[in-house]
């Protein structure tokens, strides 16, 4: 509470949250956010909440979740576990389905890809710290892809741990980091190529599919293996 800015949460309740407009149409896509009320300005969506700002306390982010959408209870667990670390945000303050957080600066993984920016190794040594650091406190570090990871001056940081608690395996990091030590650094960092987001988007649509698709078949092979095991029985 002593990283909080006095007069922010009076801000909140006074002017943001009476106003503000936003829903969650389908959990596979972005909220919409229908209103905000100025001066605030939107930072940033996800499937479940929005991340917005006041410019007069630009170091502090507030994120709300849509209503009816889970994992604010969650989120607010995590970052309790976490505590202070270089590579993540620290939370102010939570209550009512809203956190104020400590803001993060920096360019997401798939802008970096939009802009051709090179991405160096250090940043995914730094995230692939962070993530060890959070699975000695107990997390498991879930849904990290490119949209959920930042470069800042050269070091890696992991925007969104709102799915830490999740105890399923992800592979998300890992088929990330796969592309990127196989593809990215032998053939497109020397390019430094840009690639436009409906390219980025159909990337990733076509490996959501493909994930979806393995998982099929993998229970499709252990329904097979369980009655072919009480076949045997």
């Amino acid at each position: 509470m002593d990283k909080l800015p006095k007069q922010l949460v009076e801000i909140i309740y006074q002017q943001l949250l009476p106003s503000l407009q936003i829903e969650s149409v389908n959990p596979h896509n972005p909220i919409k956010v229908s209103y905000l009320p100025q001066p605030w300005e939107l930072l940033g969506t996800g499937n479940y909440a929005a991340v917005v700002y006041h410019p007069d306390y630009p170091d502090s982010v507030v994120k709300i979740y849509a209503p009816g959408r889970p994992g604010y209870e969650e989120e607010v667990e995590v970052y309790r576990r976490l505590g202070s670390h270089p590579a993540f945000s620290e939370c102010y303050y939570a209550k009512d389905d809203f956190l104020v957080l400590k803001r993060l600066y920096g360019t997401t993984l798939y802008d970096c890809m939009h802009l051709g920016l090179p991405i160096p190794k250090q940043v995914i040594r730094d995230i692939d710290e962070a993530l060890d650091y959070a699975q000695s406190h107990g997390l498991y570090p879930h849904d990290v892809h490119g949209r959920n990871v930042m470069m800042y001056q050269g070091k890696g940081l992991v925007v969104d741990i709102s799915d830490f608690l999740h105890i399923e395996p992800c592979s998300k990091w890992n088929d990330l980091k796969k592309a990127y030590y196989w593809l990215y650094l032998p053939v497109l960092y020397p390019l430094r190529l840009r690639f436009p987001y409906f390219a980025l988007n159909m990337i990733r649509k076509c490996y959501r599919l493909g994930n979806s698709l393995k998982n099929f078949c993998s229970r499709i092979f252990l329904k097979l293996i369980n009655l072919k095991l009480n076949g045997r029985s």
